[in-house]
């Protein structure tokens, strides 16, 4: 976080959360800062806010993507002028220390951030605090949502509208695609207006947006319930609905896919394990994969009354490599399970993200999808990947019954791209579904 007041000026808190939620590090720090201007972030590698000196000022700058060509832009920077970065111990530049460099190339902030939005290769979104207001960028494909909210005593931005609303803001509007804007207590003024050309992560209203979240007029718990009753019409339609005595969720972005899945298909909903969260809120926080994958098992606590001969449908988010999948069905038959069948509330993921770090992946062949095509088939095998993803073809079958068996479940279907689009109710040219088609 970082605050500005005319009597203490720039005030920079940084604290590593992987251990901690976010509240024990900085509830000290947010007493005693000063200022009615403050940004802040939660950043998955970068060090951030940072502060940049330079032709235009002193501000402070924090970002949100992923910038795929940073090691050519810095090479770039660098051949041309005395530029020198900011770098983390591995010797990679910080992300927001290369954007204030290409920023600083034009003679005003609006003009860099422009420059800055042509240059980048992936995606980028930022706010920018200087003594007199906040600047925020939305990416020009609008990946990510920023949304402005307004009291009575001044406005604020968010990722999250629900974030603000709690503290008596109204949502005042959403950005456009590579708007950028600035707000002061007074006003929120358009510095460069937006596009209509958008490309917002499907993955949002899937996994990673919070329940209660609007983005481009849609909430997230809403698409999650009407996703579920799609995905039950189309088992019931195509006869694949199983005989079970319980439709669960994979707490929690599942839960709510469950209950519209439950709903439509009149099997009753139950819960036949708690995560309990108090130590460890989120299994991705951990950096290691092994130690995700023990926060993940040690957080499920049975309720063996609902599991104990029981036949269950889970709905998960998505099946990513798979790993955390099979240890949950393995705990299922250990308390006792007599069927285990897996619903994904989204397609097969066949494309680690090259724009946000929602489900990126060193290779692709981590995804146990790609893993299991390429095995198959070989490097021939991403020609077809259209036809793994259809459950109608016979490379759809193959692929579902290979990973039934790699993950011991009864069954496995997976939502169809067409069924996400419809969930959502946004034209599928404005969503971004790399991930599962590779169209960029």
């Amino acid at each position: 976080m970082t605050a500005y007041s005319p009597e203490l000026g720039f005030q920079r808190s940084i604290h590593r959360i992987e251990n901690s939620p976010f509240r024990t590090k900085f509830e000290n720090d947010v007493e005693e800062m000063r200022g009615n201007l403050c940004i802040g972030c939660i950043s998955d590698s970068d060090p951030q806010p940072i502060l940049v000196r330079s032709k235009l000022g002193l501000y402070a700058i924090c970002t949100v993507g992923i910038i795929t060509n940073a090691e050519e832009l810095a090479k770039e920077i660098l051949d041309s002028c005395s530029e020198s970065f900011e770098v983390m111990s591995s010797g990679s530049v910080n992300t927001s220390s290369l954007i204030g460099a290409l920023i600083a190339q034009k003679p005003t902030i609006t003009e860099g951030i422009k420059y800055a939005q042509s240059k980048i290769k992936g995606s980028m979104s930022l706010l920018i605090l200087d003594k007199g207001g906040i600047i925020a960028a939305r990416d020009r494909y609008g990946r990510l949502p920023i949304i402005i909210g307004q009291r009575s005593d001044g406005f604020c931005l968010s990722f999250e509208s629900f974030a603000f609303q709690k503290l008596g803001y109204k949502t005042y509007r959403e950005l456009l695609p590579g708007e950028i804007v600035r707000i002061t207590p007074d006003s929120a003024e358009t510095l460069s207006p937006g596009g209509d050309e958008m490309r917002i992560c499907s993955f949002l209203w899937t996994y990673y947006g919070y329940p209660n979240s609007v983005y481009e007029g849609v909430t997230v718990e809403t698409m999650r319930t009407r996703n579920g009753e799609i995905m039950a019409e189309h088992d019931i339609k195509n006869g694949t609905l199983p005989d079970v005595d319980y439709i669960c969720g994979v707490p929690d972005s599942g839960i709510p896919h469950a209950i519209g899945y439950a709903n439509r298909s009149g099997i009753p909903f139950a819960r036949p394990f708690i995560k309990y969260t108090p130590t460890w809120p989120r299994s991705f926080m951990p950096t290691s994969q092994s130690m995700r994958n023990k926060v993940a098992k040690m957080k499920l606590i049975p309720v063996h009354e609902l599991i104990e001969g029981k036949k269950l449908l889970f709905v998960d988010d998505s099946i990513v490599r798979g790993t955390q999948m099979r240890e949950t069905v393995e705990f299922l038959y250990d308390n006792g399970a007599k069927e285990v069948h897996m619903r994904s509330a989204c397609p097969p993921i066949m494309y680690g993200c090259k724009y946000l770090n929602f489900s990126r992946s060193n290779s692709d062949l981590e995804l146990i999808a790609r893993k299991i095509i390429d095995e198959f088939e070989g490097a021939e095998g991403v020609k077809y990947i259209e036809e793994y993803s259809d459950t109608n073809t016979e490379r759809g079958q193959k692929l579902r019954k290979e990973i039934c068996r790699r993950l011991k479940l009864t069954s496995l279907e997976f939502q169809s791209l067409e069924g996400t689009v419809k969930a959502i109710g946004l034209d599928e040219c404005k969503l971004c579904t790399y991930c599962w088609n590779g169209k960029e």
